[in-house]
């Protein structure tokens, strides 16, 4: 049987493990936020950053990439992506339902936040999140790398995201 894997953020430009096919996909009832606050990857526990994650939301959707993992990977996978995204307890790890754009549905492993984990910040203001990203830097590096590599990823596959496209674009206005 194929692993899935259902990316909305960095997982869409960089995988990190063997990839079989790539599709478009949908994501129901869960959108994409930059909800969390990163201590590790975009940020520090001095000054956090925020990355994206997956917030459910009845009526929401999220557009993304489900990733078909190459045939004998699947627990090499698993594995770095737990060790990559469950770095903090902040994660939660799903299978969820995903609707490919070729009409096929399929069950894939995906990353969603914890709303009762302290690194929870949803509902929080675009402006807000916008100073937050300009200025924190992480293990992984700035923030803003990780948001303009995301809205770029997203434009290149024709996915549109409002909130990214604005955040990117006041980001780069803060940071000139």
């Amino acid at each position: 049987m194929t692993m899935w894997v259902f990316g909305y953020g960095s997982l869409m430009w960089n995988p990190g493990f063997p990839v079989a096919r790539r599709e478009l996909a949908t994501l129901h009832g869960w959108s994409r936020s930059f909800c969390m606050s990163s201590i590790h990857h975009r940020g520090s526990v001095e000054k956090p950053g925020l990355v994206l994650a997956l917030d459910e939301h009845q009526g929401a959707q999220c557009r993304g990439i489900a990733f078909a993992v190459e045939a004998g990977h699947e627990d090499r996978t698993l594995d770095e992506l737990r060790e990559r995204e469950l770095i903090s307890s902040a994660y939660l790890e799903r299978l969820l339902d995903v609707q490919l754009d070729r009409g096929e549905q399929v069950t894939a492993v995906a990353y969603v936040i914890d709303p009762h984990h302290e690194q929870y910040c949803g509902g929080m203001p675009l402006e807000e999140q916008a100073l937050i990203i300009a200025n924190a830097v992480g293990g992984r590096g700035p923030n803003t790398e990780y948001l303009y590599n995301t809205a770029a990823h997203l434009a290149e596959i024709g996915l549109n995201d409002p909130d990214l496209d604005w955040l990117s674009a006041r980001v780069r206005q803060i940071t000139a």
